[in-house]
């Protein structure tokens, strides 16, 4: 039941408006959390098949969780609010959060940060061993993970409109957990804390290349399923 208190049915238009937004947020953060996890899931599972050190650490696991995480989640529930939510069909009662499409989008999001993340910890299993291997995993996925809140802004693609850039918060959180995981590759005080060893320019370069490459496949797979 709704009860009226100023007589103007666009109050009811408004609060429909509102409620969409909310939970469109709620499940853009929920998305951004699950999906970076099963890529981080999937990373630990593929060394663990093939019988590869264990590309991360628990202080690693830690400063994802509460750092590069938690940031980035919070910024898309105060994703700004949009009026196309009135353009889509009501979803049933008794839908649940978890639809199908919902789960291929983590899953595939997920999968292409895992794929990013395995292929720097290869990388630099190959040139110095599991330590360089270790924090070249732990470097991309903090960074993917940065990144790809902006991939969760929308189901559509949102590259290359105004959207991209109107949360102040979202974009606050990037910067600050880009400087905070840059601080911990690059200040030798902080690598015993962490368990990471000193990069040079072109492994730093590495870690950027292949976290920033999620933005463009991901934003294209959105357009793919549009």
């Amino acid at each position: 039941a709704m009860v009226l208190t100023d007589d103007n049915f666009a109050t009811i238009v408004k609060a429909v408006e509102n409620g969409r937004n909310l939970y469109r947020n709620i499940k853009l953060s929920i998305q951004f959390l699950l999906s970076g996890n099963f890529g981080a899931i999937l990373t630990v599972l593929f060394a663990s098949i093939v019988g590869l050190p264990v590309p991360f650490a628990p202080v690693h696991l830690l400063f994802i969780n509460l750092l590069t995480d938690s940031l980035p989640a919070i910024a898309l529930g105060l994703e700004p609010h949009t009026k196309d939510v009135m353009s889509e069909k009501p979803r049933p009662i008794n839908e649940s959060i978890l639809t199908k499409d919902y789960l291929l989008r983590i899953g595939t999001e997920g999968l292409c940060i895992g794929a990013m993340t395995t292929i720097a910890f290869l990388i630099g299993l190959n040139e110095g061993g599991s330590l360089l291997g270790s924090t070249l995993a732990f470097g991309t996925l903090c960074t993917s993970r940065l990144v790809h809140g902006f991939n969760c802004k929308s189901n559509k693609p949102v590259i290359f409109t105004n959207r991209f850039f109107n949360n102040v918060y979202l974009i606050g959180a990037f910067v600050l957990g880009l400087l905070l995981i840059t601080g911990v590759l690059m200040i030798p005080g902080l690598h015993n804390l962490f368990n990471v060893q000193t990069l040079d320019g072109a492994h730093l370069l590495i870690v950027y290349g292949l976290a920033l490459l999620n933005l463009p496949i991901i934003q294209l797979l959105k357009k793919l399923r549009k």
